[in-house]
């Protein structure tokens, strides 16, 4: 049977047919719903770790014990999980494990372009990198194979095209490997320096072997058509390549890290001129020529930022685009804005009144940088906010502490926040963190975290208190408010400000998006009253609109919030109220 499927759909459907027994992730676009696929399987136990080094730890347990083993993440999270990830290469595995990295060229959700390809050479595991869902499966399979074959952690690269491009993909049975024993083995499993330079010397003979693999396997596969041109190139460009010069020859790489050396030698040999397609760095182009085998084009054509696409490659080799299709009126821009109901707008409305310096962190909260609220200063990685705000008040003095905060979402917090709350009061900062939990993780999509109570499988468990990890950290001044209630909540953020001690206010309200929350009626503008003074605009609702000089509410999109009745001093605002 033939069913279309997502990449991300048809990693985890790899991942069922595979046997794999055992998926822990922390998520992050473009990667999340592999792991959200894969909880869909009884046969396969699936879990939201706090981050992504936890995660990939607790499969490397898993792999111990003999199971297959699997964890997914997006390129930056793989900066996280590092620090075991290159020493899970020394250790190898007992069940195979493989890690699925998610890079997003063009940054389409993410702060760099960074290419997850150097963390395969520099840790020295293989990596394969799929073209489309049919690949996505089938390779989840083939990393499985060589993680076992190899005893080594396999890497599967994909990115933000192919997670969510769709195609048929066969469906197999699933096939369970038995556990593997396992056998204590302090040698191979236990990291220290002794045990360490042991290893070292069998994951240089690992890659030997996977050199000599790399010449061989169909993962790595010549398509000769004509020899002026020739192709050398892997994952979704390989599909740009095939539309935009479908008669010419190509070398497609499946197995990206080791690459083959006579395999692409001989390519070269066959065709007239050799152009290296691939997206941001180049990986492929820098291997082949320091083995000194002709390129004739790569990075000088293609350059080494965002996405590629067929028109690209088409322009870049000096080919006529097709004509494309023109419309009388441009598409005006549509920049990402909190929704309607947001409980983080209340928040940063305060924030923007009270021109603090906002040292900011990843999640939706991060659209409070937007015009009109423009109250975030900076925004780094995961759970950093906590950390430079720390760094920002020791170096700029008390002074600066009374003007400045950090915000984290509750996630977030959870993810690599905990820490940084631990540092202020250690270092006897005065800094003031506001931690805006809404209940949920909110950009990648609604998913549980161990603050909610519930697992990925929405099964209950037991709910982490921010409030309680705060004042165990040693933090006294812990408080809550809801950002709903603007004067509240301002009271609130100046009485923190002014204290000489480190704060953490908890900035609580749910997520009007999720399904338990009930919206109220709209509200709707009595223009007698409305004085056409814009105060209602500095909140940015997108229900609010500026018409004929009048405030007018949006009914379709207005959920009752009140943020902008609490704005208008002439109380033009009215409704919102349940009967």
């Amino acid at each position: 049977m033939k069913k279309l499927l997502l990449g991300n759909q048809a990693v985890a459907r790899g991942l069922y047919e595979a046997g794999c027994r055992f998926v822990s992730s922390y998520p992050g676009t473009p990667s999340t719903e592999i792991t959200e696929f894969a909880a869909g399987y009884d046969e396969v136990y699936a879990e939201w770790a706090p981050n992504e080094k936890v995660a990939v730890e607790s499969a490397v347990g898993a792999s111990l014990a003999g199971a297959r083993s699997f964890c997914a993440m997006k390129h930056v999270g793989f900066n996280v999980a590092a620090d075991p990830m290159f020493t899970a290469s020394y250790s190898g595995v007992n069940g195979g494990l493989v890690v699925c990295v998610a890079d997003d060229p063009g940054m389409h959700s993410s702060q760099n372009e960074q290419d997850s390809r150097h963390y395969a050479v520099a840790a020295k595991l293989p990596m394969l990198e799929p073209s489309d869902s049919r690949e996505c499966r089938d390779f989840v399979k083939r990393a499985y194979e060589l993680s076992e074959q190899f005893d080594t952690p396999a890497l599967l690269r994909t990115c933000t095209r192919v997670a969510h491009s769709q195609c048929l993909v066969e469906l197999h049975d699933r096939v369970e490997p038995a556990l593997k024993p396992y056998e204590k083995n302090p040698r191979k499993n236990v990291a220290a320096p002794a045990n360490a330079v042991l290893r070292h010397a069998e994951v240089e003979k690992r890659m030997d072997a996977l050199r000599a693999f790399a010449e061989t396997t169909d993962l790595n596969r010549e398509e000769m058509g004509d020899t002026a041109l020739g192709f050398v190139t892997s994952g979704t460009c390989y599909l740009y390549v095939k539309e935009a010069f479908p008669e010419a020859s190509v070398m497609k790489l499946g197995l990206i890290n080791p690459l083959p050396v006579e395999k692409l030698r001989a390519f070269a040999e066959k065709v007239d001129r050799v152009i290296v397609v691939e997206e941001l760095d180049g990986v492929i182009e820098r291997h082949m020529r320091m083995h000194g085998i002709r390129v004739d084009g790569g990075k000088d054509l293609f350059g080494c930022q965002g996405e590629l696409s067929q028109n690209k490659i088409r322009r870049a080799m000096g080919v006529a685009l097709p004509q494309a299709r023109r419309y009388d009126e441009a598409v005006p821009g549509r920049p990402p804005v909190m929704c309607p109901g947001c409980p983080h707008r209340g928040l940063f409305t305060v924030l923007s009144k009270l021109k603090l310096t906002v040292l900011g962190d990843i999640g939706c909260y991060t659209l409070g940088s937007g015009a009109p609220l423009n109250a975030v200063d900076s925004v780094l990685c995961m759970g950093a906010s906590i950390g430079m705000a720390h760094g920002f008040t020791k170096i700029l003095g008390e002074e600066a502490a009374r003007r400045s905060v950090a915000v984290i979402g509750d996630s977030t917090f959870m993810h690599s926040g905990i820490t940084g709350v631990v540092n202020l009061a250690y270092n006897k900062s005065v800094a003031t963190v506001l931690v805006l939990d809404n209940s949920i993780t909110g950009m990648t999509g609604h998913q549980q975290n161990p603050t909610t109570g519930l697992t990925l499988k929405n099964e209950p468990t037991y709910p982490i208190k921010i409030e309680d990890i705060c004042r165990a950290s040693g933090i006294e001044r812990v408080r809550v408010v809801d950002p709903q209630d603007m004067a509240a909540t301002e009271a609130a953020i100046q009485e923190e400000i002014a204290a000489d001690a480190p704060s953490v206010i908890i900035v609580r309200r749910p997520c009007a998006l999720l399904k338990y929350v009930k919206a109220k009626p709209p509200l709707a503008v009595d223009p007698d009253r409305c004085r056409g003074c814009k105060a209602c605009m500095k909140v940015g609702c997108p229900a609010i609109r500026f018409t004929d000089g009048k405030a007018s509410v949006d009914a379709t999109l207005c959920v009752g919030c009140g943020l902008c009745a609490q704005m208008c001093k002439f109380g033009a605002f009215e409704g919102g109220e349940d009967k």
